[in-house]
């Protein structure tokens, strides 16, 4: 399968190596393994939380994994990884919102024109290469992937880190990043956790 890129990251590096990002396809499944890890990211939940909700709890780890899987092989690609020369570093899930049913199926996050709004729900930086701006690279080209993919919307759950008892759920990512890339407040799940929205130009516009 041919290695599809979406970018080399605007020139961003990482402990020496400079990042790529690709789409999700099953040829990188090894490579989100490695970078997941036994623990499977976040708690065992593989990144079907936004598509099972609590449920991920009872279903496990392996199952999760097993579930996950199935997503990939099926496609289209849920999201990017980068990479630092051979090796996995960050992942973020990028996709349709409607093809996540449990964070679709949220009244407090809104509705719209459905299939046009896309999420970016899911951030996972390799413990060592966080704070080196993997996440603000990933970001970038997930506003890019959502774009070709024909998205108008893209929308994103970040917690603010400054608001009194934000929780440590901070896998969605952080309010200051999502500014910085144009992402503008249209409500709120949490008083710690926003929901954002950056309006996109189609493909065949000029670069939104």
């Amino acid at each position: 399968m041919a290695r599809e890129r979406v970018g080399d990251a605007e020139g961003r590096a990482t402990r020496g190596h400079r990042l790529t990002i690709h789409p999700l396809t099953r040829e990188f499944w090894p490579s989100l393994m490695d970078l997941f890890g036994k623990p499977g990211a976040s708690n065992g939940c593989w990144c079907m939380y936004w598509r099972v909700g609590g449920a991920y709890r009872d279903h496990g780890n392996e199952r999760n994994r097993q579930d996950f899987a199935a997503v990939v092989r099926r496609g289209p690609p849920p999201g990017l990884l980068a990479f630092a020369g051979d090796q996995a570093v960050g992942w973020c899930q990028v996709t349709p919102r409607v093809s996540l049913p449990h964070l679709d199926g949220l009244k407090a996050f809104g509705v719209g024109e459905r299939e046009r709004i896309w999420s970016v729900s899911c951030f996972f930086i390799r413990r060592e290469h966080r704070r080196r701006g993997v996440g603000q690279a990933l970001l970038a080209a997930a506003i890019r992937f959502a774009r070709d993919g024909g998205a108008t919307v893209l929308e994103a759950y970040p917690v603010e880190v400054l608001s009194p008892g934000t929780r440590r759920d901070w896998y969605t990512g952080y309010v200051s990043m999502f500014s910085r890339a144009g992402f503008r407040k249209v409500g709120s799940r949490r008083p710690d956790q926003l929901v954002m929205q950056r309006k996109l130009r189609t493909a065949r516009s000029s670069s939104a």
